[in-house]
């Protein structure tokens, strides 16, 4: 039996960080419910996340704006990342992301299901997926409404240069079982499969590798949602008896704590178990996203690590209309540290400058 629950983030390299909230709050109608910093490495980025109406595991999408690097997109990263939205939608998103001047591709079909792509602006690809089966609640905002609006993953599209090993890995040591292929795609599902619970890999062969490096425009890792930190420590236990010991040990990320493992394919795989109080362990519900909060480990630092930032702005319709007035660089008390993990994550606060373009 799978350990795996579904699709719990999914992360991703942004260009700069306005633009992408203005992108993912104002074009995909998500709500941005966590303003803090990337935790690894000496050069401060912000770690930004946005979700669904409920911030559900399976609706969080998390980017790095990282403008010092630019990613190389191909093979063995995330291509692109599906949201399901209610059936006869899609041609509202079409027209939608027109308005917006954002490129896509049209509407076409997979697996018997209407999807359209488009792009961010850093080159990152998304898309929606009708599914009329996903019954969670989605964000809404002055532009988009709630029988349109973005429910959550369907799932994210893979793209590998073969096609055997990854499968092996998603159903041996993940659980998840193949369900269709179609062309040069293959479907994998657990936990009932549907959306949030489904994988697709795209076989490229004559695609080059792209690069797996934090860089923009390029996704960095998918994670699979799990119950606990007993569950993470017996996935690590399942990889390392298959013979995948690339496996990380557990890593503190305050809001989850979470283990990696490379696949054969070259995508990284993230298991992660959410921590005690999730997103609002250390903001109210109602005003969450409009804090700028760092791990506890870091506030000795604050300043410092702000004045690396560039200021940021949270429009004011994606703020919900019974929260606090806030400034986005609030500085809040720092929130209770979660001590489980503690001993296997940096913690530490170490940088020596902020996200500028190496060029």
């Amino acid at each position: 039996m799978s350990l795996v629950r579904g699709l719990h983030h999914i992360t991703v390299c942004a260009g700069g960080a306005q633009e992408d909230i203005d992108f993912m709050t104002q074009v995909c109608g998500q709500r941005l419910i966590k303003q803090t910093v990337l935790f690894d490495g000496r050069y401060a980025h912000y770690h930004l996340y946005y979700a669904n109406a409920d911030c559900e595991p399976g609706s969080v999408y998390t980017t790095f704006p990282f403008n010092r690097v630019k990613g190389r997109p191909g093979a063995g990263q995330i291509q692109s990342t599906a949201y399901t939205v209610p059936k006869g939608s899609v041609k509202f998103w079409e027209e939608h992301v027109k308005r917006h001047k954002v490129p896509s591709e049209g509407v076409k079909e997979r697996f018997g299901q209407k999807y359209l792509r488009f792009n961010h602006p850093s080159g990152l690809q998304i898309e929606v997926i009708e599914d009329d089966s996903d019954k969670r609640k989605g964000w809404t905002t002055d532009q988009v409404s709630s029988d349109v609006a973005m429910k959550g993953f369907h799932g994210p599209m893979l793209s590998v240069r073969e096609v055997s090993e990854t499968e092996r890995f998603f159903v041996d040591a993940l659980g998840f079982k193949k369900t269709g292929t179609e062309g040069n795609l293959h479907r994998f599902e657990v936990a009932g499969g549907g959306p949030a619970r489904t994988v697709t890999l795209m076989h490229e062969p004559d695609r080059p590798s792209g690069s797996w490096v934090f860089g923009a425009g390029t996704a960095h890792h998918v994670a699979m949602d799990l119950e606990s930190d007993e569950k993470l420590a017996e996935q690590k236990g399942i990889y390392e008896e298959l013979g995948y010991t690339d496996c990380s040990e557990i890593k503190d990320r305050n809001y989850f704590h979470s283990i990696y493992c490379r696949c054969p394919g070259g995508i990284l795989v993230e298991c992660a178990a959410t921590a005690q109080g999730a997103f609002a362990r250390d903001e109210a519900e109602s005003e969450l996203g409009t804090h700028m909060l760092l791990p506890p480990w870091f506030e000795e630092k604050r300043a410092e690590i702000m004045a690396m930032l560039d200021p940021i702005r949270v429009p004011e319709g994606n703020i919900p209309k019974d929260a606090k007035k806030v400034a986005a660089a609030t500085l809040p008390d720092a929130g209770p540290g979660d001590t489980s993990a503690a001993g296997v994550s940096r913690r530490k606060a170490e940088f020596i400058g902020g996200d500028k373009s190496k060029n």
